[in-house]
């Protein structure tokens, strides 16, 4: 008895506390678009437990950068972009955001992907990566994160990148729609070297 009493206040805190379980900061990938040829080192300040990057982090990636985001590392390998995956406590805010049907994702993604910034290809890419989990869900809570994401993953990028869209997506399965106040989306500019990430978490 005690042992269930003990664990029913554990919950009981839990959910006065808004605890959540550990969230997995799945694909951010870092492209790169320098106005000409030029070597970046680009360094992730992660508070969190850093699971998977490819190419290797090594303190940080090295690469030489083209204009088109090709990458080269020191080996001559070619990459088209930097990735990485890690766990972290982070609390998403969810307070604005999107409630989307399933079955209507990828129509949603296309449209809101473009509106922030990203480019066909990333866009593309993203959605292809994001699409096959979410479209099965009866609905989706939708958000995109900004100081709740870069404030756990910092960069830091040499040269300093004129411009940089760091798009983070965070969501929920829902069962029933539900009424929420969506966010102003400002418009992003690519100039100079610029540096455009995109990454996602299911949160449960």
């Amino acid at each position: 008895m005690k042992k269930i009493f003990l664990l029913m206040c554990i919950l009981f805190v839990m959910v006065l506390t808004g605890c959540q379980e550990e969230v997995c900061d799945e694909k951010p990938v870092i492209y790169l678009y320098p106005e000409q040829v030029t070597k970046v080192k680009v360094q992730l300040d992660y508070d969190g437990t850093l699971v998977c990057t490819y190419p290797e982090y090594d303190d940080g990636w090295s690469v030489i950068a083209q204009p088109d985001g090709t990458l080269c590392d020191a080996s001559g390998k070619t990459y088209s972009y930097l990735f990485w995956e890690g766990n972290t406590d982070a609390t998403y805010d969810f307070s604005k955001g999107f409630v989307v049907k399933g079955s209507e994702t990828a129509e949603f993604l296309e449209e809101k992907l473009s509106e922030i910034g990203l480019n066909a290809k990333e866009a593309n890419e993203f959605i292809v990566y994001w699409l096959p989990r979410m479209q099965e869900n009866k609905y989706n809570l939708i958000t995109f994160q900004t100081e709740a994401y870069t404030d756990v993953a910092k960069l830091h990028i040499t040269p300093e990148p004129d411009s940089i869209l760091r798009v983070f997506m965070a969501y929920k399965e829902l069962e029933e729609p539900s009424e929420i106040e969506g966010p102003a989306i400002a418009p992003f500019e690519r100039k100079g070297f610029t540096v455009i990430e995109w990454g996602g978490a299911e949160v449960k």
